[in-house]
């Protein structure tokens, strides 16, 4: 096989890969993971089961993908958090539902016992509370307006965040989740336009 060859056929992996992971995504946000089989995502593909193992060798692999792909989505330059932008990662993040609801029965799910994306969820939200009181010490410094801790805080960020996705996704036309983001980031004293 020539080096040409060799690339086009990597090529086309890695578009099949790519192909898969969005497949995965839907399936996972119509039917939650437990719910999401690999051969549900393999038909959605075109593929027989046997051809998605070729890609992903287990469901959990699968899952893995999803959840890596899903962070580069979310990925800041140099990976640090300013708090002037989260306004502008929640109006992104406002602009893609599917993606939104995937993490958001995965979130859900990974609070039961043995679940797959236990750790990471777990590593995911200790290293997004440190960036995040991070961000809150470079705006604030080490208190708030409130007197709050930029440590103390950083829950209180996520968990509005989080929150206001699982309100929007429930009732998106009552729910203006980048307007009650910008409303929360008023309270916490940080001018937004």
């Amino acid at each position: 096989m020539s080096y040409g060859d060799a690339m086009s056929a990597r090529t086309r992996s890695e578009e099949r890969r790519a192909e898969i992971v969005r497949a995965a995504l839907e399936v996972i946000a119509e039917r939650g993971y437990r719910g999401a089989s690999l051969a549900a995502v393999a038909e959605r593909v075109g593929l027989t089961q046997q051809g998605l193992l070729h890609h992903f060798p287990t469901k959990d692999a699968l899952l893995v993908a999803v959840l890596e792909e899903r962070d580069k989505w979310d990925a800041v330059p140099n990976g640090t958090w300013r708090v002037d932008l989260l306004a502008s990662l929640v109006e992104y993040n406002a602009m893609r539902p599917g993606i939104i609801q995937t993490f958001s029965a995965l979130l859900g799910e990974s609070v039961t016992e043995g679940h797959p994306a236990r750790e990471y969820f777990t590593d995911r939200y200790t290293r997004v509370r440190e960036s995040m009181a991070v961000a809150l010490r470079a705006e604030y410094g080490d208190r708030l307006p409130g007197g709050l801790s930029p440590e103390r805080t950083a829950p209180l960020l996520v968990a509005v965040m989080d929150g206001l996705q699982y309100q929007w996704l429930l009732d998106p036309e009552s729910v203006d989740m980048p307007g009650a983001f910008r409303d929360f980031l008023r309270l916490l004293g940080e001018p937004v336009d």
